[in-house]
């Protein structure tokens, strides 16, 4: 027998009984339907999670300051709740990993347009917060040192912030706001960033020159926060270290004291972000597995019952001259044609799935390699599972076989 006409043989056989075949090939549909779908709702978020973290400044350390626990260290530092000026310059000035600093510093005011007013973040920074924090103004144009040095009052807006202050966006290029009981000119927008990675909106914010928010909003000469953009993610570690040893030097930290600030690696939240990611997808796939594995036994209990109808059709067979080549491998290639049709059902029921995931707005990503790596499998689970079907088939004698009502 030819693999013609041991392929229409087997289609015959199948389509006899069209319905249990469909439901024979049901359980490696869901199998292969699920895994595929799971792994690309998985890498979806893991993508999604990584693009707002980079949307918030990939090689970024973000550095925050820390009241020391020990009393004796808060009697060395009694008066300090932030960085200094000082700090920074100095951090601009040894720092060799550093492609981008910039301090900041944050308060809720009450900031009025002529559309509305709002009560959200006021952000303090510095010129390369734009470059640190991966920030780009699409209208208009970000201040500059000289606005820092002159501690003018202008602002660099959100697109939300800008649409709840004034309706819309672009009309608020050139107005004034008020924050508090200050006046700011409006001189920017920036481009829309999106939800971040803990859901708040990115569009929604203030920007305002760092010294103007230090003396006209906040009162204070230290800034909470300074944010390093590295030169390169394999620098990171490096740049680590140097910083501390730097920020520790510029503030008079002995070395028997621990530092007075911490800082946060953004690489490391998307390593971790993305392990956590990969390994719920992987326990999900493998749940969504066991399916494949019930449905191979579904693909058996039928292929025996199967065996048992045609138990005469086996002794013609071997009568008229079939080896017991054939007979194994007829019945071994039905099981793997129902596997492989449930396996094409279920990548295209997952394809339609993720479509439809999409448009709602779950992020998906199919992954090319899952899709052939799951098809693979149903065509082996239709081999394994088959097999002793087919054997058993194979086995009989024809005058056995013949012989049975």
């Amino acid at each position: 027998m030819n693999l013609s006409q041991l392929f229409q043989t087997c289609l015959r056989s199948i389509s006899k009984n069209r319905m249990r075949s469909l439901l024979t090939s049901m359980g490696i549909i869901i199998g292969v339907c699920s895994v595929i779908i799971m792994v690309a709702m998985g890498e979806g978020s893991q993508r999604l999670i990584e693009d707002r973290i980079n949307s918030m400044g990939a090689n970024v350390l973000q550095i925050q300051y820390r009241r020391p626990a020990a009393r004796s260290v808060q009697a060395a530092y009694p008066r300090r709740t932030g960085f200094t000026k000082e700090d920074l310059d100095y951090l601009r000035q040894e720092s060799t990993y550093a492609i981008a600093i910039s301090g900041y510093i944050q308060g809720n005011h009450d900031i009025t347009g002529r559309e509305g007013n709002v009560r959200i973040r006021v952000q303090g920074v510095e010129p390369s917060f734009s470059i640190a924090r991966n920030y780009a103004v699409d209208a208009g144009f970000f201040f500059d040192e000289d606005d820092i040095t002159a501690r003018n009052r202008v602002a660099v807006l959100g697109r939300t912030t800008a649409e709840n202050l004034f309706g819309y966006a672009d009309d608020a290029l050139g107005q004034q706001i008020r924050i508090g009981t200050n006046y700011f000119m409006v001189i920017g927008l920036l481009e829309r960033k999106g939800a971040g990675l803990d859901g708040n909106d990115q569009d929604d914010i203030v920007l305002v020159p760092l010294d103007t928010a230090m003396t006209r909003l906040q009162n204070t000469r230290e800034v909470s926060h300074i944010f390093v953009n590295v030169i390169g993610r394999e620098f990171m570690d490096a740049a680590i270290e140097e910083t501390n040893l730097i920020l520790r030097e510029a503030r008079g930290i002995p070395d028997r004291i621990a530092s007075d600030f911490s800082i946060a690696n953004q690489v490391d939240m998307i390593s971790m972000a993305t392990d956590t990611s990969r390994t719920l997808t992987g326990l999900l796939a493998a749940i969504a597995g066991v399916s494949l594995f019930v449905g191979g036994i579904g693909i058996m209990n039928i292929m025996l019952v199967s065996v048992t109808e045609r138990t005469r059709e086996i002794g013609i067979r071997m009568a008229v001259g079939g080896r017991k080549k054939d007979i194994l491998l007829q019945f071994l290639s039905e099981a793997m044609i129902l596997s492989l049709m449930g396996g094409v059902l279920g990548i295209f029921i997952a394809f339609l799935a993720c479509h439809l995931l999409s448009n709602a707005g779950v992020p998906t990503a199919i992954n090319p390699v899952i899709v052939t790596i799951s098809a693979m499998f149903a065509a082996s689970v239709g081999i394994i599972f088959g097999f002793y079907p087919a054997h058993k088939a194979a086995g009989l004698y024809p005058i056995d076989a013949l012989r049975y009502e």
